[in-house]
């Protein structure tokens, strides 16, 4: 592509330029072409009445692409890279509405781009149920909400709405938190108060009292109005999000001040139907047990004589009878595998109620070292 020239010479820098310029060309071409595929893709989907997000799809796209990988790029970008050119081409099929759990600048936000990317029409909403809602209007074509923490444990909110809603879990993200301390200051000792969301501050707490002990502390409804504020007033810190902090033009006085370095969000993407089988699935349900001893260890059994892991199991008052429950599990396999259909057929044999609320390619938690 260059010539070869020794270490240092005076043209080995433009001469490697020059090739970069013509990778970048020839990438360019090659995304035109990509577009030109995708754009088909859409009409197909359109004519026959497809969902456009094929989170099926996309995770094997995804995973293909890191396989074919040398090495020399690094996958965690590749992975990144991708995401927006498959969001790009989304946004060339249809128009593609996302509602998630807002303001913008919060976790959900930065949550619901790593699943849909920047190209599509990412919509705030004030509450869970609000997500739910304009979803199940057709308002949206798909919802991002948090389910779970890994120190604060399940978001009610949630779990209460999949029990209720027809829509289906089609895919998960997990977002490591990391807190950090925003400002429009250019020192920590400029900085007098500090604002956010009461589970942020908790988070930072220990960091807060060690470094800013004499700082003012007050709670606000969430990281991203925490931020905004700390745009407009002197001497005011917000503890949120870097996504918050590029949103605000704010300063990053401090990073990862959060005091448990393993702190992951899990959030949820709902559509009205589950997604496809990939070989490497999650598959969530909801069931009641009956009042006899030993109901529960006799459901579960379902799943253990198949072979079948168990991911996470939650139980949540059932709100038709008064100190009856149902259970929420969370386990590896797709309703499309025999192992799974047979297994689900023997929990409805020990439950009056089973419910599937959604299958979806399964992700690898990503944990904050």
């Amino acid at each position: 592509m260059f010539a070869e020239k020794s270490p240092g010479h005076p043209d080995e820098m433009n001469d490697i330029r020059v090739g970069i310029d013509e990778v970048d060309q020839e990438i360019v071409h090659l995304l035109d072409r990509r577009a030109r595929l995708a754009r088909r893709i859409g009409e197909i989907k359109q004519a026959k009445g497809l969902d456009t997000y094929a989170p099926a799809r996309e995770r094997m796209v995804l995973d293909r692409v890191k396989s074919l990988s040398a090495g020399d790029f690094p996958r965690h970008g590749l992975e990144a890279v991708f995401r927006e050119i498959i969001s790009s081409s989304i946004s060339l099929e249809a128009r593609l509405k996302v509602a998630y759990l807002g303001p913008e600048a919060t976790f959900t936000h930065e949550a619901a781009r790593r699943s849909f990317g920047t190209s599509v029409e990412l919509e705030p909403q004030a509450t869970v149920s609000e997500v739910f809602a304009r979803v199940e209007r057709g308002e949206a074509e798909h919802g991002v909400v948090p389910v779970e923490n890994s120190m604060e444990g399940a978001v009610t909110h949630t779990l209460d709405e999949l029990m209720n809603s027809p829509l289906k879990i089609c895919g998960e993200v997990y977002l490591p938190i990391s807190q950090n301390l925003l400002s429009g200051a250019q020192e920590l000792d400029e900085v007098a108060t500090v604002i956010s969301h009461p589970m942020a501050l908790a988070q930072a707490g220990t960091w807060l009292r060690r470094e800013l002990p004499n700082a003012v502390t007050e709670e606000v409804e969430s990281t991203a109005e925490a931020a905004r504020r700390a745009s407009e007033e002197p001497g005011l810190a917000a503890v949120g999000s870097v996504l918050a902090a590029e949103a605000h033009g704010l300063n990053i006085l401090a990073r990862n001040i959060q005091d448990a370095r393993a702190n992951a969000t899990r959030f949820i993407v709902l559509g009205r139907a589950w997604a496809g089988k990939t070989g490497r699935d999650k598959t969530s349900v909801v069931f009641s047990v009956k009042d006899r001893p030993g109901v529960l260890k006799d459901a579960l059994s379902a799943f253990a004589e198949k072979g079948i892991n168990l991911t996470r199991i939650e139980s949540r008052p059932s709100r038709k009878r008064a100190w009856t429950y149902v259970f929420f599990t969370d386990f590896q396999g797709h309703p499309d595998e025999e192992r799974v259909r047979e297994a689900l057929a023997t929990l409805e044999e020990h439950c009056p109620y089973v419910s599937l609320i959604g299958a979806y390619p399964e992700v690898s938690p990503e944990v904050v070292g």
